[in-house]
């Protein structure tokens, strides 16, 4: 039996590389490459990853990018690998991996000019990937068309950018706002090399259209003076010039409150202009954050795969407080308020990282969690209503589900409570139980469809949704319900609501209500009680959300033995599941079935559960710029590989259990507060085997296949033994 390195005797700087150096910001950036991102998609950019290089610091308020798309409009994200051309460097807040929109941007583009006066429309350069360097602190890029050489770095709310000229043509730089509606601001300030900008925010969804009551602000300081280029100048955008001076420096500062909060920031975030001190310090928060698990014995391209995903991961939600505190107030709040002793979050693409993302945070950053918690019952106070997908400061209604009461549920039974849970349990309860007004609902306060959730255990289909961004989907929004109704249950319980625990763990098997258990599907029904005719399984259809009825078939996470039961039994759950994932019914690039993989498990059949799962690992991630097989999602299609990797996933949040998968590492090391790691070995006296034969903890036989969360943060080692075959049911 070999023989593994234990990580717990090696400092991390004595690995390979440090952890950052196996990061490709580029991955997810091109058009996905698998064979169920092309047969499930139904549009084009449900191909993409729609991620982009992101340069700053892990949950920033800015992020720093390189820029082919000059839009903010929806879907569009600021960069993409195949485009050819650069059109500058923003100051970005798009949500990575989404179809949202980017907002509050500012851009800019370096270029060179013999005659200024010549200068008639905002500049654009053509570039070589082979030019090109993306790691999570520094960007580097030479512009063909001018010759000029742009770096860039950041911190959390502030960035500098570093451009190189070459030649004898004057050294200029373009700025934009990057406002659809053409109702940005700009101040000049020459006597302290400074610009000010100021990029209002706008809703998309709910709201679409009208101010979100706020904006981005960005103080721009240079290290040497300049000259305004009249000929593209208005109050959108400005071209400056340096004359014949070849190196500038940029430090920008951003805010979501006002200028002096952006300059403040920016004071004191970068207060000097060494630029490679700021990468440096950028660089080692990374090495730091991505430490926190240390896997060991695995191949380069799972390194990269695992180490890349975890950075998507710290991507979103974004810290949009400032560094006193300071933060836009909630829903049209048009105060500024302020924090004490905590970051205030927004941007929570709550449908998607409910699922893994969140769960993977209450192991890694248990006071962020907590932070983030504490920012949603904020956003409920302010509200009147918890958020339920809660993005530029504002409600939205632009999924389904009512999954922040899941998240803070999953945080509150896994042990992180400094928080007033009284009124957090108010507003969930509230989600739960209680109809929000005509204008609020329109306003994407409360859940939708409620009032028939309530009356039928279902939503029929005759309740077409239209204040929302979905307006059907009435048997995955039933299915969804009916989880965090399990969710919040748990709170109840851990409180003494006895008589809401009750009712609401009786809510959570509203799931039965839309289960044909003639046909074996979840189906389309009416108020009547009656099932949607024609109806095939395989087909997407209205009342499903981004899938077929196939698929959300399996999403019970709550009651997994019922649908086992409901189904005729473990071995006909099994058959049906295999018959799934052979059909290529199985879509990796979108959140509802990323739990499924590892019901086969909890079927009794541990070992089909681990070779789907290595095969989702090795077809549908890669290490390239199209190695993501949909819409990254805020981190959720990273956490699914980050937790698969290390041997267990997070199949029902709020259960404070995990299931057992194959690593793909020979041991994963996760650190915890205190000193204390959670280890997991992989043992085999056969290189190649990939089934787990046994199982220990702590030196003795473990016979269950989950592990359960205070095993992780207390710090239990188990040890997998491994075999070539797989077992026997």
């Amino acid at each position: 039996m070999k023989k593994l390195l234990l990580l717990m005797l090696v400092p991390l700087n004595c690995l390979a590389q440090q952890p950052i150096q196996y990061v490709d910001p580029l991955v997810g950036t091109a058009p996905a490459a698998t064979e169920s991102s092309r047969k499930h998609s139904e549009a084009g950019s449900e191909l993409k990853g729609q991620t982009f290089p992101a340069v700053g610091r892990p949950f920033g308020m800015t992020q720093w990018t390189p820029e082919t798309r000059r839009t903010e409009l929806k879907c569009i994200s600021p960069y993409y690998y195949t485009d050819k051309y650069i059109t500058g460097f923003r100051g970005s807040h798009w949500m990575s991996g989404s179809c949202t929109q980017d907002y509050g941007s500012a851009t800019i583009m370096p270029f060179t000019s013999l005659v200024q006066d010549t200068i008639s429309s905002p500049p654009v350069s053509r570039f070589s990937h082979k030019n090109e360097t993306a790691s999570p602190a520094y960007y580097r890029l030479i512009l063909d068309s001018y010759n000029i050489t742009a770096e860039l770095t950041g911190s959390v709310r502030s960035g500098m950018m570093r451009f190189t000229f070459q030649g004898k043509n004057r050294s200029c730089l373009y700025i934009r706002i990057n406002s659809d509606e053409k109702e940005g601001k700009i101040w000049i300030n020459r006597e302290q090399n400074e610009i000010a900008l100021c990029n209002p925010v706008h809703r998309i969804y709910q709201g679409s259209g009208q101010p979100a009551g706020f904006s981005g602000w960005f103080v721009i300081r240079f290290d040497k003076p300049f000259e305004p280029i009249n000929k593209l100048s208005d109050n959108q955008h400005i071209a400056i010039s340096f004359g014949n001076l070849k190196l500038i420096n940029v430090r920008i500062g951003t805010s979501f409150t006002g200028i002096e909060n952006a300059r403040k920031n920016l004071e004191t975030e970068i207060p000097g202009w060494d630029f490679d001190k700021l990468r440096k310090s950028t660089e080692d928060v990374w090495n730091q954050t991505l430490g926190k698990v240390r896997p060991g014995g695995g191949t380069d391209d799972n390194f990269k795969k695992f180490y890349t995903a975890l950075y998507h991961c710290y991507q979103l939600p974004r810290i949009v407080s400032d560094v006193d505190g300071s933060y836009q107030g909630f829903a049209q709040d048009t105060l500024i308020h302020k924090t004490i002793g905590f970051d205030y979050y927004d941007d929570f693409s709550m449908w998607d990282t409910y699922r893994a993302l969140h769960p993977l945070m209450t192991i890694l950053e248990p006071e962020r969690t907590l932070h983030m918690v504490k920012s949603l019952i904020i956003k409920a106070e302010q509200g009147g209503w918890m958020p339920i997908f809660p993005a530029w400061s504002n409600y939205t209604a632009a999924m389904i589900g009512d999954h922040a009461s899941a998240m803070i549920a999953d945080a509150y039974i896994k042990g992180i409570k400094d928080f007033n849970i009284d009124t957090a349990y108010f507003f969930m309860r509230k989600n739960a139980f209680d109809h929000p007004s005509s204008d609020e609902y329109k306003d994407g306060k409360g859940r939708r469809a409620l009032t028939s959730y309530l009356r039928y255990g279902y939503i029929p289909l005759e309740d077409s949704v239209w204040e929302a961004f979905h307006k059907r989907e009435q048997v995955s929004r039933t299915l969804e319900y009916a989880f965090d109704d399990y969710a919040i249950a748990q709170v109840a319980k851990g409180i003494g609501k006895t008589d809401d625990y009750d009712i609401l763990l009786k809510r959570s098997q509203n799931w039965r209500n839309v289960f044909d258990s003639q046909t074996g599907f979840v189906r389309g029904r009416y108020a009547d009680g009656t099932w949607i005719e024609p109806f095939d399984p395989n087909i997407k259809a209205g009342f499903i959300c981004e899938g077929t009825p196939f698929q959300y078939t399996w999403y019970v996470p709550q009651d997994v033995p019922g649908l086992i039961q409901i189904m005729g039994g473990e071995k006909a759950f099994r058959d049906k599941l295999d018959g799934f994932f052979r059909a290529g019914n199985y879509w990796h690039g979108n959140e509802p079935g990323h739990q499924i993989p590892y019901l086969f498990s909890l079927a009794g059949e541990p070992s089909r559960t681990q070779e789907v799962v290595r095969n989702i690992i090795e077809d549908e991630y890669g290490t390239g710029p199209g190695g993501l097989s949909g819409n990254e999602d805020a981190g959720q299609m990273s956490a699914w590989l980050v937790f698969s990797m290390m041997g267990f996933y997070p199949v029902c949040p709020a259960s404070g259990q995990y299931v057992i998968t194959t690593p793909a590492f020979d041991e994963i090391k996760i650190l915890q507060p205190g000193g204390r790691y959670f280890l997991i070995s992989s043992v085999s006296s056969k290189t190649g085997s990939k089934y787990i034969k046994v199982i220990t903890r702590n030196g003795g036989v473990y016979p269950y296949w989950v592990i359960s969360h205070d095993d992780i943060v207390k710090g239990s080692r188990f040890t997998f033994q491994l075999t070539e075959n797989p077992l026997k049911k």
